[in-house]
């Protein structure tokens, strides 16, 4: 879910849909195919949520409330709420402040920096702390954990709030102006306000990264609840005790959504019309010019510069010796196979939910929509602990298969190819295919050769966000991937655990560079959307 968010607050401003504003365009009922497919689809995606409540009842309140309420679990709580609490407003402010000096001042290399700034989102949260356990062997705790998840997570702000500061009326500021506000005031009673929404939405996504995140916090030697439902599972092999861990985790979750709903609130900021095409106003730093420069100097090598240095390092370290390692080959096709094949399954399964979504809206449509966001929303380990459940009760020959494997990616990952066809969906003219329809050809066909060509781009964007997060998966894979399985993450994280750090700067180096391509994808419609 790393990016889905951020795809969603670029798509939806797009996505001005004519065929949604034009009522008669759509028809009152959705086809009973494609609502049975939506419908089928939500429920497969409820697993998760189905497997925590049906958890809590059947292991029983006594039982239930003796493992949550410990001071384990409080110590849990303490770390995750900790980490939470001290990371997300920390990365509001490096990703604001990042946003500002790129997009509304005269620093000379601005447009350099901004790509730079995108490109922690191509490095794996485990992989920045495997950078900087290396420079810094003694690095644990609170305060290590708030270190590696700003470094890694500020994107995640920076990119929306650059996105909106592109967009943002220079009107509202010139009239200001004239009004008499200073450059401070302006900012806190004008641009501030427009940037509320993706503040939160960029700081929601972080939250939900923080409370899954297994591999980057491990590392540091920092335990959260997810570390803990892991090394649980591992002891007792799904127990109580993990199921309870995760129903608290859950909760966790749902706790953020709810609180960054309610702060986001009813408010819009919107303009009717382009506005006038001019540029945005842009402030002289003057004296302030190297301190601007040596914060986003220091900010590119401490997020991107470490962990890519310490790559490299240990690439020269081992020599040819590491590239010799007769796994790499295997891994690398494996997580490319797992990558498509996850991209392929899960925009295929989007499809029929963004139909129903766009074409027949209605309150039904908006609650399969949700069911899936509300799911990916949950941590992986809660995700693959459900369908470890289900396979190993219900569906044995499922069990530790790449089919269960491909179902995790899906549930897990559906919204980043959901956002994406919605929003391609909506700029279909309906009349085309129906023109296509009154020719004789059948809808199906006319759907493949009319609606599919149109929405080709979106379908790829939003497949290539999937498959970004498939190759950076580890905690859901380690839980469910068929025994001999060799992901680039998995082999990653099993040289990092025998400290063979040398042996694991090849499969880094790969996570990196197929990340890459999709990071700058996304840098690339991010821009290209809000300076339309």
């Amino acid at each position: 879910m790393s990016t889905s968010r951020i795809a969603g607050t670029v798509d939806a401003t797009a996505a001005a849909s004519p065929n949604r504003a034009r009522r008669g365009d759509v028809r009152s009922r959705a086809p009973k195919r494609l609502m049975a497919a939506a419908v089928i689809i939500s429920a497969l995606s409820s697993v998760p949520l189905i497997y925590v409540a049906v958890t809590a009842i059947v292991t029983g309140w006594p039982t239930l409330s003796a493992l949550i309420f410990r001071n384990r679990v409080g110590e849990l709580l303490v770390n995750t709420a900790g980490l939470v609490i001290i990371t997300v407003p920390l990365t509001a402010v490096v990703g604001l402040a990042a946003a500002l000096l790129v997009e509304r001042t005269t620093l000379p290399g601005a447009r350099v920096f901004a790509l730079l700034l995108a490109a922690p989102l191509a490095i794996p949260a485990f992989v920045h702390s495997y950078g900087w356990v290396t420079v810094i062997p003694s690095l644990h705790g609170l305060g290590s954990g708030v270190l590696i998840g700003t470094l890694a997570y500020f994107p995640l702000v920076y990119l929306p709030c650059a996105a909106a500061l592109r967009r943002l009326d220079p009107a509202l500021e010139e009239a200001a102006s004239g009004l008499g506000l200073r450059p401070t005031a302006m900012f806190l009673r004008v641009i501030f306000p427009q940037l509320r929404l993706p503040l939160l939405g960029g700081s929601l996504l972080i939250a939900l990264h923080l409370l899954a995140e297994y591999g980057a916090f491990a590392l540091i030697r920092f335990d959260t609840f997810t570390t803990a439902i892991i090394d649980q599972y591992r002891s007792t092999f799904n127990g109580p005790a993990a199921n309870a861990l995760a129903s608290v985790l859950v909760f966790c979750c749902l706790f953020v959504l709810v609180t960054e709903s309610g702060a986001r609130g009813r408010a819009r900021f919107a303009r009717v019309g382009a506005g006038a095409s001019r540029p945005v106003i842009r402030r002289r730093l003057r004296r302030s010019t190297p301190a601007a420069y040596g914060y986003l100097v220091v900010l590119v090598l401490l997020s991107t510069g470490v962990p890519l240095i310490t790559v490299v390092r240990w690439l020269t370290a081992g020599g040819a010796r590491v590239w010799g390692d007769g796994q790499i080959v295997a891994s690398l096709a494996q997580t490319l196979g797992y990558g498509l094949t996850g991209a392929a399954i899960t925009t295929v399964l989007a499809l029929p939910v963004a139909l129903l979504a766009v074409r027949y809206p209605g309150r039904l449509a908006r609650i399969l929509e949700s069911v899936g966001y509300i799911t990916s929303s949950l941590p992986g380990i809660v995700t693959a602990l459900a369908l470890v459940t289900v396979s190993i009760r219900y569906l044995q020959p499922l069990y530790q298969s790449s089919i269960l494997v491909a179902v995790a990616y899906a549930l897990m990952f559906l919204p980043r190819a959901l956002v994406s066809l919605s929003a391609g969906l909506a700029q279909v003219p309906l009349g085309l295919e129906e023109a296509a329809r009154s020719l004789g050809i059948h809808p199906t066909v006319a759907f493949i050769r009319v609606t599919l060509r149109f929405i080709a781009p979106t379908t790829l964007a939003g497949g290539a966000l999937v498959f970004l997060g498939v190759i950076n998966e580890l905690t859901a894979t380690l839980l469910l991937a068929p025994s001999g399985t060799r992901t680039l993450a998995i082999q990653f994280w099993s040289r990092v655990n025998e400290i063979d750090y040398a042996g694991a700067a090849p499969y880094a180096m790969l996570m990196i560079v197929l990340s890459l391509p999709v990071t700058y994808l996304l840098f690339s419609r991010s821009r290209l959307v809000e300076t339309r």
